[in-house]
């Protein structure tokens, strides 16, 4: 008997041969089905299916729906028309990351905000703590499923699966909602979280299998493989994509995790923005950089990044890249030490090995001919 939560998708893989799942915040979630090198090199080379139902999904409704999103996220609400989507976060007044997010405009005064998992409560709290006159807000995450639909031939597969036409016109960041897709209505986004072209499939819960189906069915032939946590893990590692609890934190700022393109200090006031401003001004002291094992060794999070005797920071995220087989990682290290080329040592079981710092992202998809 567990008392770990599963997902309106865990019957229809949990006895697939191969399968491996975990813990992970309290949900049972698969790590790995066939394997983490060759599920991340279908996604990079064709596509993969995954199951991210854990995350949250909060509707955020009322007359004053936008105001109250600007206030409590860090980007630009108003910039959004209907069916558009845009990657934001939501900071405490010390500049900290309560948690980063997807906020999708379904009409002027509706909107949906996709949370991670870990987070879904603390968030939930946080937003509610923050409501204005004329706003409600609903935790509808346990009537959605979520499936991500990742990798080059994601479009052609879903084609073949029968989904409309508007949905393979979608640009990035762009949304449909009622779209028949194996014979439910989904909402169907193209975002990602991999650095390839990808979709995301919002269903209602008890028909995530039929829509599971119908893809694996359609994508098969195409070389679509079920993907689970490991290989999301290391693609969005590949392509800087940060990973609340290590990039992001409650002690870490969008603007020292190289995220402040989504901080729009120029618009009216948000939770966060006077300390975030100071920072900018007064210099980070922190930045978030690539980095290069040049002795041999595989860098982990928190492993100690030293210059000379002091430490200066700590890895974040690092493994042996499956696309680029080099020994990478991603460090938060003091702002002195973060030009590209600089020496840094990282402590790997009681030893000082030699890295360097390295421009990032690691992998970045070609444009299409």
């Amino acid at each position: 008997m567990t008392d770990l939560k599963r997902t309106p998708l865990y019957p229809v893989y949990a006895d697939l041969p191969g399968v491996r799942c975990i813990d992970f915040g309290g949900w049972e979630l698969p790590v790995q089905f066939s394997g983490i090198q060759k599920e991340h090199d279908a996604v990079r080379q064709q596509a993969g299916l995954f199951d991210v139902s854990h995350m949250g999904e909060f509707l955020i409704s009322g007359e004053h729906a936008e105001r109250f999103l600007q206030r409590v996220t860090t980007n630009d609400v108003s910039k959004l028309a209907d069916g558009q989507a845009q990657y934001t976060l939501m900071c405490y007044p010390d500049g900290g990351v309560v948690d980063d997010l997807l906020v999708y405009r379904i009409a002027a005064d509706r909107y949906m905000a996709v949370v991670n998992a870990s987070n879904i409560d603390k968030d939930f709290e946080w937003m509610r703590s923050h409501l204005i006159d004329d706003v409600s807000l609903e935790n509808a995450s346990d009537r959605y499923a979520l499936l991500a639909l990742q990798g080059p031939r994601a479009a052609e597969i879903l084609q073949a699966a029968g989904a409309s036409p508007d949905v393979l016109a979608l640009s990035a960041f762009h949304f449909k909602k009622d779209m028949p897709l194996a014979g439910v209505d989904a909402l169907i986004s193209r975002t990602g979280y991999t650095g390839e072209d990808g979709f995301e499939i919002y269903v209602s819960a008890d028909r995530a299998g039929d829509v599971w189906q119908a893809l694996m069915s359609a994508g098969e032939p195409l070389g679509l493989v079920p993907a689970g946590l490991g290989a999301r893990d290391t693609l969005r590692f590949e392509a800087r994509l940060p990973l609340y609890g290590q990039e992001l934190s409650d002690t870490i700022t969008p603007l020292e995790a190289g995220v402040g393109f989504f901080v729009k200090l120029d618009k009216d006031d948000f939770i966060g923005k006077d300390a975030l401003v100071a920072q900018k001004e007064a210099g980070l002291p922190r930045k978030l950089v690539g980095i290069e094992m040049i002795d041999r060794g595989i860098p982990r999070s928190h492993y100690p990044v030293f210059a000379g005797d002091t430490q200066i920071g700590e890895v974040t995220t690092g493994t042996q890249s499956p696309t680029l087989k080099r020994s990478l990682g991603l460090a938060l290290v003091d702002s002195a030490h973060a030009a590209l080329g600089t020496g840094l040592e990282l402590e790997i079981r009681g030893k000082r090995l030699k890295a360097e710092v390295i421009k990032t992202p690691f992998y970045k998809r070609l444009p299409k001919e």
